[in-house]
Formats: C-alpha cells, sequence, structure tokens
C-alpha cells in the first residue's frame, strides 16, 4: 500500500525526535493509558453480569500487542509513541454491543465517555511530559 506523502511527513518527523525525548515520555504514556482503562472499568460497573467485560479492559504499553479480538482494533502492536486501551477478548466479544446497545437492549457506554471526560487531562499531563523532556533532553 502506498503512503502518501503527508504520513511520510509525519513519520520523518518523529523519526527527527531524539531518542532520550521519546524514552523520558514514556511515564507519562503509561500513567494516561492506566488512569484511562480505570475510569473505562468504573464506568462499566452498571453493566456488570459476570465481571469478565471489566476484566478485560487493558493498557497496552508500547511494544506490546493488544488482546485478539478486542475492541477497537484488536490484535496489534503499539508503536514507540503509543498506549492503546482496549476492551474484550477472545473471550469477551461484545464489548461493542455493550457500549452501543442492540436492538434488544440499551446502551450502557464505558469506552467514549471515559475517553471524553479525561481528554483534556490526559492531552496536557502528555504536553507537560512533551515540553519537559525536550528541555532537558533535547541535546543529550
Amino acid at each position: 500500500m502506498a503512503k502518501s506523502n503527508q504520513l511520510a511527513r509525519f513519520e520523518a518527523r518523529m523519526n527527527a525526535i531524539p531518542k532520550a525525548v521519546r524514552e523520558a515520555v514514556q511515564p507519562a504514556l503509561a500513567k494516561n493509558a492506566d488512569e484511562l482503562a480505570s475510569a473505562m472499568k468504573h464506568l462499566a460497573e452498571p453493566s456488570r453480569d459476570t465481571g469478565a467485560l471489566i476484566d478485560s479492559i487493558h493498557a497496552t504499553l508500547p511494544g506490546e500487542r493488544t488482546p485478539p479480538y478486542s475492541q477497537p482494533g484488536g490484535n496489534q502492536t503499539a508503536s514507540e509513541l503509543e498506549a492503546l486501551v482496549t476492551a474484550g477478548n477472545s473471550e469477551v466479544r461484545y464489548a461493542h454491543l455493550v457500549e452501543y446497545g442492540t436492538s434488544d437492549t440499551d446502551a450502557q457506554p464505558f469506552f467514549w465517555p471515559s475517553v471524553r471526560l479525561l481528554k483534556k487531562r490526559l492531552n496536557n499531563r502528555m504536553k507537560r511530559a512533551i515540553s519537559k523532556a525536550v528541555r532537558t533532553k533535547w541535546d543529550q
């Protein structure tokens, strides 16, 4: 598959970031993923039947693979500057049905409300971590 010029320019800019800066941002990235996963688990509590859905919510850190059949986009590897929070696994394949509902059951959203609730906070944490890393580690 051919890459667009825009994607190629973005990848070139990401590759230009010094390794020390990328490593310095990792703790904030992990903290954001864990906080988002915790919020999702908390908001999924009203839909508890067996607890399997809540137990399937997982934060995937850089270099790790997401569980198979997880939502959104199961069985993929997180890149170096990416953390993925997913719900579901090979046993729990109904996370999207709980989130959006079906013709027989009402929606009990937990995934996207958590993202919307924490978006500003998580973005600000990453901005602070990036700014600090660039100030202190850029020349290393």
